[in-house]
């Protein structure tokens, strides 16, 4: 199996002060689908935040996450964390959403993640609908909303983020990385 859920990755108390922090970062439109502007299949607003000063703390959680899950399921070849962490909020005002995709594609970084990890930010009545789906081949797994909680799954892997009807979704996305597939 591809998939791995850790439950309470982070407090509600972090999971505030993470969306604290992304917060007095440059929010920038997410959508952009091989440099273009793609609303249709992406609509978030997106933020990174560092690994080292303030947000250290974060990465350092995420790093021994995606450890853990490796050594118990994955077995991917991982040798570091090229990226930012990023976080992305999905709002009802703009019908927020990210269509069907893999994590894994053309370019200088993103052909060389392994495994992908999405901490859920949001108190689960905070929104409705924009629940993170993973195409798992036979049926659609639907993860875990609980605030705190992280999946993770194989780079590789189809997965969406279904339109939010009500209210905002936060989450926290990270890729580690190693050598390409083969």
């Amino acid at each position: 199996m591809f998939t791995h859920t850790q439950d309470a990755l982070f407090s509600a108390e972090e999971c505030a002060e993470i969306i604290r922090l992304s917060q007095t970062e440059l929010q920038d439109s997410g959508g952009l689908v091989g440099g273009q502007q793609q609303r249709e299949i992406r609509r978030a607003k997106i933020s990174w935040l560092d690994d080292e000063g303030p947000a250290a703390w974060v990465m350092q959680r995420i790093m021994g996450a995606v450890a853990k899950a490796n050594r118990e399921v994955f077995d991917f070849n991982i040798s570091d964390f090229r990226e930012k962490l990023q976080v992305a909020v999905y709002d009802e005002s703009e019908e927020g959403h990210y269509d069907w995709h893999s994590d894994i594609g053309e370019g200088p970084i993103a052909q060389f993640r392994k495994a992908t990890i999405v901490t859920q930010l949001s108190a689960p009545d905070a929104y409705e609908g924009g629940g993170l789906e993973i195409n798992l081949g036979h049926k659609v797994m639907t993860a875990a909303r609980d605030q705190g909680s992280a999946t993770l799954f194989a780079s590789f892997m189809l997965h969406r983020v279904v339109p939010v009807q009500r209210g905002t979704r936060y989450s926290l996305t990270c890729w580690s990385h190693g050598p390409r597939f083969r």
